[in-house]
């Protein structure tokens, strides 16, 4: 494989939300960890972070540790980014994680061209500024 054609990680500046809401799951990022919620009352796995399960609207939802193994369940490729923050290529993709949740996130490490529905990914850290890391996935 051509290794100016694969996916690499971001390296600038990268526009993210925290909030009380989420900052388990970015504490886990910079700790090497990628971390949902399960619901205590149903047993739903909630991601992205919410006050209230989605299945059943209780608000007994602590964190678990994720395995960070899945699959990719959409993907694209972006060649002209919406913000200069961003450097193409990159490979956005919905990733349906074997816990139960899905995540939107990148990939990286592949060609664009080795994408597919359904091929098995693992999470990986990437530190693109201090105190934040980003999960990309790769394949397995």
């Amino acid at each position: 494989m051509n290794s100016d054609n694969v996916l690499r990680p971001q390296t600038g500046p990268v526009p993210h939300p925290v909030s009380p809401l989420s900052a388990p799951f970015w504490d886990g990022c910079r700790a090497g960890e990628l971390r949902y919620q399960r619901c205590r009352t149903c047993g739903t796995a909630n991601f992205p972070p919410t006050e209230h399960c989605r299945q059943c609207l209780s608000a007994d939802l602590p964190w678990a540790p994720s395995a960070g193994h899945g699959e990719i369940y959409s993907w694209t490729i972006v060649y002209r980014p919406v913000t200069p923050a961003f450097e193409p290529p990159y490979a956005p993709a919905i990733v349906t994680l074997d816990e139960g949740y899905q995540m939107l996130t990148n990939v990286v490490g592949l060609a664009p061209a080795d994408l597919a529905v359904g091929m098995r990914v693992r999470v990986q850290f990437h530190h693109v500024s201090t105190g934040l890391a980003l999960p990309y996935f790769t394949a397995s």
